[in-house]
C-alpha cells in the first residue's frame, strides 16, 4: 500500500530542490498501519510520516528525483528515477538524480537483498503516474479545456484540437497548487507505451565515473582533516595489552597515536578496537602503524583453527539436528532398505573484497557527527555512531557516495564508526582508510558450512526419501550472544524451500559457534545450500544412470505453485508477499530447459576432456538455471568455457543492467568455486591480500557468458544476487561429467585443479 502527498509548499526537500518547485512524495506502509499514518490534510502533523519516494519539478523543467538508494554497481540508481520519468513522461535527459542523506523520512535505505526495483517498482509508478496527471490538469486549466482533451508528451502537455503545448516547467507552479490524484483514478501507461522501463540504458553517472569525477568515498574532503589508519586486534574480541608508538612518532607527517576501545558483546557494528596512527597523509599514516609495536591479550577466539571447526561442524551434520522442515515420514522410507546415497559438501568462510576497501570520513563537533562514506545503509550508520558515541542517531548526518562495491560488506558501518571515535578523540575530522589487508583479515565473513546429504532412491531412480542437514555459524552471532543456530531467513535460502517432489523429506540445522565476525554477503546461505543441494542432485542422477536435465527436470515434478502452509512458519520468503511471489516450479522448470536448450545440452559435441554440468535455483525471489562447460587440460586443471544463466526474474527494468548482474554473477561465482577462501589459525586470519585469497585472473574467468532473461509480466524480482548461487555446483557437475571425479568441497584449489 502506499499515498502519495504534495509536499510542494513544506520544505521538505530544502537544499535539494528551490522554494518555487513542485514535489510529491510517496509514503509506503504495509496495509494494517494505514490507521496510524497521518492524514492527507497535514502530512507533516505526525513525526511518523516517512515518505520512501520523492520526485520534484523545478520551474526550469528539470525533473529532480530522489535516490534513497546506494549504488555500488547495481544500477539503483538509474533503474528507480528511470521508473518515475517513464510515467510522468518525463524526458531523462533533463532528470537531475540526487542521492539522499541518511533520514527516517526515507523509510527503509539499506540497498541489500536484491529487492530495490521489487520493494519500489509500484511507488515508483504512482508518483510519476500522480505528477503526469496534476501536470496535465495544470494544463486543461491554464486553457480552459476539458482534461480529457489534453495529454503529455515528453516533458510537454498538450492539447491536440488547438495544437498550444506546454513545458512542463512552466506548469510547475499551477501543479503545486493542485490536490494528489486518488490512487485508483490513475491511468498507468501501458507496457507498449513505455520509453525507459525494459529498454536498456546507460548508468546515470556513467560519464562522470569514465571523467574520474570525484564521487567515490576516497575522494571526500573537508577542511582541516587527518588521515587514520588502524592497528585492529589480530583476533576477534582481542584488546591491547601494551602499546609502545616510540617509532611510530619519529615519522614526519604523524601527528599522535589514538587507542580506540574494544568493542561490548555482541560486536554489532561497534569499531574492533585496537591503536590509530593519526597523520596527514595515508602514506605517514601507513607507515606510521607498521612502527608500532603492540601486545595483545587475544581473548577466547584465539582457539579458533579452520581445520578443527571443521571437524567439528561435519561431526555435528553427522547426527540428529534441528528439523526446520519435517515432510511425510524420512525415517520409516529409510527404514525400508533398498539404494541409499549419502553426502557431505563443504564451504569455506568467503571474504567480500570489494575493488574499493572501507573507507569514512567523519567529523565531530557540538555533540553532532557528520560523515562521508561509501555505505549501503546510511540509517545503520545513524543508529551505529549514534550509540558508540552516545548521541541521538538524529544528530547523525551521513552523505552516502558512490561505492566502489559493496556486495553486503558496506552495510556494516564500522569504519564510520571508527572515523567518527577518532574525530572525537582528536578534535577534528578524521578520514579512515582501510587497507586490502585490512579487507581481508577484519571483515564480516560468509558463513563457513558443512551439509551433509542422504537419500533412499526407488525403483525408477527417484528419491522416495531426502534428508538434509546444513550446519553452519549464523549471522545472528552478529547481533546476539551465544546464537549458534540459523534463523528462518538463513534456512529459507534454499533449505528449507527446497522445490522437489519429493513425498518425504527432511531439512535440519545444527549449532556451530561463530569465531569471527559473520555477515551477510552476495547471495548469503543460498550459496552454500545450492552447492550441497544440487551437487547432490547431479549424484543422484548419475546414481540413477539418467541424464542430468531429465533427472533435475523430473526432481522438479509436475507445473504447481507449493503452497506457504507447506513451508515452516518462519519462512520469510525474502520479505515478498507470498500471493506475489509464491514458490512456482514452472518458472524453475522453464529457466532449465531454456538453460539446457541454449547450451546445446546433448546436441554439443564434446571433445575427450569436456564436461557439461547444470544446476538451478531459486533466490530473492528470481528463478535462474546455469549450465557451465569445462575443459580439464593435460596437467588436470580446469578451464571453464562457455556458461549459459537462464533467468525469469519477473519484469524487468533495464535489461542491460540485468544482464551486466548476471555477467558478473559468474565471474564472481568462479572466483569462489575456483579459488576464494578464508581460513584462520590461532584465532588470526590467515588470508591477507589478493596473492593468497585469491579471486579468478582473467584467464580463469568464463571464457564466454551467455545471459538468457525470460519475459515476463510477474512482479520485479531480485538482479544483484540470485546468479551467483547455481555457479558453483554447475561447473563441479560438468568437473564430474568431464573427469568421472567427485567435488564436495570449495574451493577448487583444494582439489588440486585451479
Amino acid at each position: 500500500m502506499s499515498r502519495i502527498w504534495n509536499l510542494s509548499r513544506r520544505g521538505f526537500l530544502q537544499g535539494v530542490v528551490s522554494t518555487g518547485a513542485f514535489v510529491l512524495g510517496i509514503r509506503l506502509v504495509p496495509e494494517a498501519l494505514w490507521a496510524d499514518a497521518p492524514g492527507p490534510a497535514d502530512p507533516l502533523s505526525s513525526t511518523a510520516f516517512h515518505p520512501n519516494v520523492f520526485v520534484g519539478l523545478e520551474p526550469d523543467g528539470t525533473v529532480v528525483i530522489v535516490a534513497a538508494r546506494s549504488e555500488m554497481g547495481t544500477g539503483s540508481r538509474t533503474s528507480l528515477p528511470a521508473i518515475v520519468a517513464d510515467e510522468m513522461e518525463a524526458d531523462w535527459r533533463r532528470v537531475r538524480v540526487e542521492q539522499a542523506i541518511g533520514d527516517a523520512k526515507y523509510g527503509e535505505q539499506n540497498t541489500d537483498g536484491s529487492h530495490s526495483v521489487r520493494s519500489f517498482f509500484g511507488a515508483m509508478r504512482e508518483t510519476g503516474a500522480s505528477a503526469r496527471t496534476m501536470l496535465v490538469q495544470a494544463g486543461a486549466e491554464q486553457w480552459n479545456v476539458p482534461v480529457s482533451e489534453c495529454e503529455a508528451s515528453l516533458h510537454t502537455v498538450i492539447h491536440r484540437p488547438s495544437g498550444r503545448s506546454a513545458g512542463y516547467g512552466s506548469l510547475a507552479a499551477a501543479a503545486a497548487k493542485l490536490p494528489v490524484p486518488a490512487k485508483e483514478s490513475l491511468k498507468l501507461k501501458p507496457r507498449s507505451a513505455w520509453r525507459y522501463i525494459g529498454k536498456d540504458a546507460s548508468f546515470y553517472d556513467l560519464e562522470s565515473i569514465c571523467t574520474g569525477k570525484p564521487l567515490y568515498g576516497m575522494d571526500a574532503q573537508v577542511d582541516g582533516m587527518v588521515y587514520a589508519s588502524i592497528e585492529h586486534p589480530p583476533v576477534l574480541g582481542g584488546k591491547v595489552a601494551s602499546c609502545d608508538d616510540t617509532d611510530a612518532l619519529k615519522l614526519p607527517g604523524v601527528r599522535q597515536t589514538v587507542t580506540i576501545d574494544p568493542f561490548k558483546p555482541p560486536h554489532q557494528f561497534q569499531p574492533l578496537g585496537g591503536v590509530a596512527v593519526i597523520a596527514d597523509n595515508t602514506w605517514a599514516a601507513f607507515q606510521g602503524r607498521q612502527k608500532l609495536k603492540i601486545n595483545w591479550d587475544n581473548g577466547p577466539n584465539a582457539v579458533y583453527e579452520s581445520k578443527a571447526f571443521r571437524k567439528e561442524m561435519e561431526d555435528t551434520a553427522r547426527k540428529p539436528c534441528k528439523v526446520a522442515l519435517n515432510r511425510g515420514d524420512v525415517d520409516a522410507e529409510f527404514g525400508k532398505g533398498g539404494k541409499v546415497l549419502e553426502s557431505e559438501y563443504y564451504v569455506p568462510h568467503l571474504a567480500h573484497a570489494s575493488m574499493e576497501p572501507p573507507v569514512a570520513l567523519a567529523h565531530y563537533r557540538d555533540g553532532k557527527v557528520e560523515a562521508w562514506a561509501p555505505t549501503q545503509d546510511p540509517q545503520a550508520v545513524q543508529e551505529t555512531v549514534g550509540k558508540v558515541l552516545g548521541i541521538p542517531k538524529e544528530n547523525v548526518i551521513c552523505h552516502v557516495t558512490l561505492l566502489g562495491g559493496g556486495f553486503g560488506r558496506k552495510s556494516k558501518p564500522d569504519y564510520v564508526a571508527e572515523a567518527a571515535v577518532l574525530s572525537k578523540k582528536v578534535g577534528r575530522p578524521v578520514k579512515v582508510v582501510w587497507t586490502r589487508e585490512d579487507d581481508i583479515k577484519f571483515g564480516y565473513y560468509h558463513s563457513v558450512a558443512a551439509m551433509y546429504l542422504k537419500a533412499a532412491l526407488g525403483e525408477n531412480g527417484m528419491p522416495t526419501a531426502w534428508l538434509q542437514r546444513s550446519v553452519f555459524p549464523p549471522i545472528g552471532s552478529t547481533f546476539e550472544l551465544n546464537k549458534t543456530y540459523g534463523d528462518g531467513g538463513e534456512l529459507g535460502m534454499g533449505w528449507t524451500d527446497i522445490p522437489f517432489a519429493v513425498a518425504n523429506l527432511r531439512a535440519e540445522n545444527g549449532p556451530a559457534t561463530a569465531h569471527v565476525r559473520i555477515g551477510w554477503f552476495r547471495s548469503v546461505a543460498n550459496i552454500y545450500h545450492a552447492f550441497a543441494v544440487q551437487s547432490f542432485a547431479d549424484e543422484l542422477a548419475h546414481a540413477a544412470g539418467r541424464d542430468s536435465v531429465e533427472y533435475l527436470l523430473a526432481l522438479i515434478g509436475p507445473d504447481r505453485v507449493i503452497e506457504k502452509k507447506a513451508l515452516p512458519a518462519d519462512y520469510d520468503n525474502m520479505g515478498g508477499a507470498y500471493d506475489d511471489y509464491p514458490i512456482d516450479t514452472a518458472r524453475l522448470r522453464r529457466v532449465t530447459e531454456i538453460a539446457a536448450e541454449q547450451a546445446g545440452w546433448g546436441k554439443r559435441k564434446l571433445q575427450p576432456g569436456q564436461g557439461m554440468g547444470i544446476a538451478v535455483h531459486r533466490s530473492f525471489l528470481t528463478y535462474v538455471a546455469t549450465v557451465v562447460q569445462v575443459q580439464m587440460d593435460d596437467k588436470g586443471k580446469v578451464h571453464i568455457g562457455r556458461v549459459d544463466t537462464a533467468a525469469d526474474l519477473g519484469l524487468i527494468v533495464s535489461p542491460a543492467n540485468v544482464r551486466n548482474q548476471f555477467e558478473g554473477a559468474a565471474v564472481f561465482g568462479a572466483s569462489l568455486a575456483l579459488c576464494s577462501e578464508i581460513t584462520a589459525s590461532g584465532g588470526v586470519i590467515n588470508q591477507s591480500n589478493f596473492q593468497d585469497y585469491r579471486l579468478c585472473r582473467i584467464n580463469e574467468a568464463p571464457a564466454e557468458i551467455h545471459v538468457h532473461l525470460v519475459e515476463s509480466d510477474a512482479p520485479p524480482a531480485g538482479a544483484g544476487e540470485p546468479g551467483v548461487p547455481p555457479f558453483a555446483p554447475a561447473l563441479c557437475n560438468a568437473i564430474f561429467a568431464a573427469t568421472g571425479r567427485r567435488i564436495r568441497e570449495l574451493p577448487l584449489t583444494r582439489s588440486n585443479l585451479v
